[in-house]
């Protein structure tokens, strides 16, 4: 429909102070959560799509600039058309011929991409009136797999194998579907940012437990490691022996020193130990997920396109996938890396750069047509005064959003008088 062609494109730079210490970790140790956000705007302004990227300050700006860019070919085209063979597309503007030369498929120009993608994927679920977990559902697996781009990936995952992976799951979809009524389980980050004291982890904690949370995040990798682990105790000792705890490094660590810390928690019977060493080094998370096993691996939001998580997978490198369709190429391509994940066996637990507001979405998905392991989602809750429909909770399971689109709006953008 004209209505539903994409008239006007805009990049907005929208960036958020953080209480004291929220946020901060082993790298990151002042914060600003910052969105890149991508707005198509239909003709008449009937209908916005809302995308972004999460960025933590000044590079905020540099992917705006990258978004007005990349995103000049989507205008004038209708939403139907463009997301009947988005896998072209993706690729295209992936390998845009001046600005792939600044990648190849990450960094600021593939944190645009997703901006500009998810923006897409909002404004094609509003255009069907069904929030995006609804829309993904209702595709036919040749469909679904329409809007994906294989490149690269062909000896494990073509066009054939994707559409064979979603097929094999459609008798099971119903028995499934009742995650939908029962709301998909969350676990908190928010308790053990690097910069809280010993007595707010502790607090912290024990009011997620009384909010209904069983399992929690701690941030480790500080200069001073009798510090870290102290608090991995303390926060055992918060969420009891049938609590579930992780702990992550934010890629703090080289290898020997990752052996040396993992060797340490591990003794405290984490479920994951996440980002412990750099993610470029894949080699050194394979030795890692050997040496500290039965815990497990975890890592993803660095980790930047499909191709880099495919030799990762082949590597034995990671168990937990924490993809993240605001650090990857969008929905489109964290969809690609969960086919992946699938066939290789992995469960997607994503990062959440977006305060869980459009993973709510794909989760749902990836449980119901792959069987992807109801685990739990990242649960973090600083933006969320600033969406218009905001990831809500029911204890600590995430209910499934029912508004059309992706829960990408934000209140700063909507036309006056919208909510």
């Amino acid at each position: 429909m004209a209505s539903c062609s994409i008239e006007r494109i805009t990049a907005s730079d929208l960036r958020y102070a953080l209480p004291a210490g929220a946020g901060s970790d082993a790298v990151h140790t002042e914060p600003e959560y910052c969105l890149a956000v991508t707005q198509l705007v239909t003709a008449g302004g009937k209908i916005s799509g809302t995308g972004f990227a999460l960025t933590l300050g000044e590079g905020n700006r540099l992917v705006c600039e990258a978004i007005e860019m990349l995103a000049r070919p989507l205008k004038g085209r209708p939403i139907d058309e463009l997301m009947a063979d988005f896998g072209r597309t993706a690729r295209e503007l992936a390998d845009d011929p001046m600005l792939r030369w600044l990648g190849p498929h990450k960094g600021v120009v593939h944190l645009a991409l997703a901006s500009i993608t998810n923006a897409c994927f909002d404004l094609w679920a509003k255009s069907q009136g069904v929030p995006l977990w609804q829309l993904l559902l209702d595709l036919e697996p040749e469909q679904l797999v329409a809007v994906l781009d294989l490149s690269y990936l062909d000896e494990l995952l073509d066009e054939r194998a994707a559409i064979e992976l979603l097929r094999e799951g459609l008798p099971l979809r119903a028995g499934r579907s009742a995650i939908l009524r029962h709301g998909y389980p969350g676990y908190d980050t928010s308790v053990g940012w690097m910069a809280y004291d010993d007595s707010k982890v502790c607090e912290l904690t024990k009011q997620a437990i009384d909010n209904g949370f069983s399992a929690f995040k701690l941030k480790v990798g500080s200069a001073d490691r009798t510090r870290d682990l102290r608090r991995a105790a303390m926060l055992r000792g918060c969420a009891g022996e049938s609590g579930t705890i992780m702990f992550d490094a934010n890629q703090q660590w080289t290898l020997p020193t990752a052996r040396e810390m993992c060797g340490e928690l591990s003794k405290l019977k984490p479920l994951w130990i996440e980002e412990p060493t750099h993610p470029d080094d894949m080699m050194a998370h394979a030795a890692l997920s050997r040496e500290i096993a039965p815990v497990k691996v975890a890592c993803g939001e660095h980790i930047p396109n499909r191709v880099v998580f495919k030799n990762y997978f082949e590597a034995h490198a990671v168990h937990y996938v924490q993809a993240d369709c605001t650090r990857l190429g969008g929905v489109s391509e964290f969809l690609t890396v969960s086919l992946l994940a699938k066939k290789f066996g992995l469960p997607i637990v994503p990062h959440v750069g977006d305060m869980g507001q459009i993973h709510q979405h794909l989760v749902l998905f990836l449980h119901i047509a792959l069987g992807n392991e109801a685990l739990f989602l990242e649960h973090i809750p600083h933006l969320r005064s600033h969406f218009a429909f905001p990831a809500e909770l029911d204890g600590a399971r995430y209910r499934t959003p029912q508004e059309p689109g992706a829960s990408t709006d934000l209140k700063e953008l909507l036309p006056h008088g919208h909510a």
